[in-house]
């Protein structure tokens, strides 16, 4: 018999851009993600199939990078086979059945999702299920960084992987369960989809942990969560660089973190309002990582926009993600939620507000 897996996509809460600098993150698994059945066969391969999209399959031979499959489902497929192969795991070959119940282009992770689909279906049809969320979540990594072309850090992965809320410091390797409560604190949290196109935006996204890694690199560290925020800020820095105003952000949003954990805990809405207000300026203001050059896309600065015209002085609104296109992430006394989506629907077309309820 087919067992159905399921894994779940992810709401970054804090910790924008911070995760590929070994920062501290507070993330969410949701109650939308990826469904598969899955069984084994005895082809050297394996297939997938998911209503309204072309199948994929990828031979058990042919594991190495292929540049040309950057940015498809079939790289990360691959990458997760190799990986595990690389660590000494079993594979095999197996076909599954696919379905999503993420939004498309939500900004949700689907593609750190599906990466641990995979190494979950690997796990349990080869592993005996011994493989452990936290080793799922680094071949994630890897199939990501190497053969799907993003230099991402692992705060999708691992949050999928749990599958709950977590605060995580990468650092020191601590990671501890949070529970978020919005509701009981009186809070709606949404996600409302922008309509701008990632397309174009590699160039974007891999120039901000290049520059804070150049950063690091002047205090002779590879990243900047192993530099003293003490000896950075004792520097007499130009705050129109690009990369100093970069690892301000990190510095200061790495602060944050914790905060927003401890407000999550302790039931403290307003803290928590305020805290994220914060990190919302501090993308849009150090780290710019709303309107790039590169596509000229304006529609997520026009959704951080309607949004402080809708919540200013009410709730509080941030970028969320990598940025330069995708979501507006909002969070507002549960009372303002249907005029704030009504709004936001008005501007950015039916369906593209929706709310986020953590695992």
């Amino acid at each position: 018999m087919k067992k159905e897996i399921f894994v779940s996509g992810r709401v970054e809460l804090a910790g924008n851009h911070t995760d590929h600098q070994n920062g501290r993150i507070l993330a969410s698994a949701i109650d939308r993600g990826l469904y598969a059945q899955a069984q084994p066969c005895e082809e050297n391969r394996v297939l997938l199939h998911s209503k309204g999209f072309p199948d994929i399959e990828v031979k058990l031979n042919q594991l190495t990078v292929r540049t040309q499959e950057f940015g498809t489902p079939q790289a990360l497929l691959r990458g997760v086979l190799a990986v595990f192969q690389e660590l000494g795991l079993n594979i095999g070959g197996f076909t599954a059945q696919i379905r999503s119940t993420l939004p498309a282009g939500a900004g949700l992770s689907s593609s750190a999702a599906f990466s641990v689909l995979m190494g979950r279906i690997l796990n349990h049809l080869y592993n005996d299920d011994a493989i452990e969320p936290i080793v799922l979540a680094r071949v994630a990594q890897q199939a990501e960084n190497r053969f799907f072309g993003k230099p991402c850090g692992l705060m999708s992965q691992l949050t999928c992987a749990l599958g709950q809320t977590i605060y995580v410091d990468l650092s020191t390797g601590e990671i501890e369960p949070v529970k978020a409560d919005f509701a009981g604190m009186g809070l709606t949290l949404c996600l409302t989809d922008t309509g701008g196109s990632h397309a174009g935006l590699d160039t974007s996204y891999a120039r901000i942990p290049a520059d804070m890694v150049y950063i690091a690199n002047l205090f002779d560290k590879g990243v900047l969560g192993d530099v003293d925020p003490a000896d950075f800020r004792a520097k007499g820095w130009d705050p129109s660089n690009r990369p100093v105003r970069r690892a301000m952000h990190f510095f200061d949003e790495n602060e944050r973190v914790p905060q927003m954990r401890d407000a999550l805990k302790n039931g403290d809405g307003a803290t928590y309002l305020r805290l994220m207000n914060a990190s919302g300026r501090s993308s849009e203001k150090l780290l710019n990582n709303i309107v790039t050059s590169a596509t000229g896309d304006t529609k997520l600065q026009q959704g951080l926009e309607l949004s402080e015209k809708l919540l200013n002085g009410k709730g509080a609104w941030r970028v969320h993600g990598g940025g330069f296109a995708g979501c507006v992430q909002a969070l507002m006394p549960t009372e303002y939620f249907p005029a704030y989506k009504a709004a936001m629907e008005e501007a950015f077309g039916e369906g593209k507000c929706w709310d986020i309820r953590p695992r």
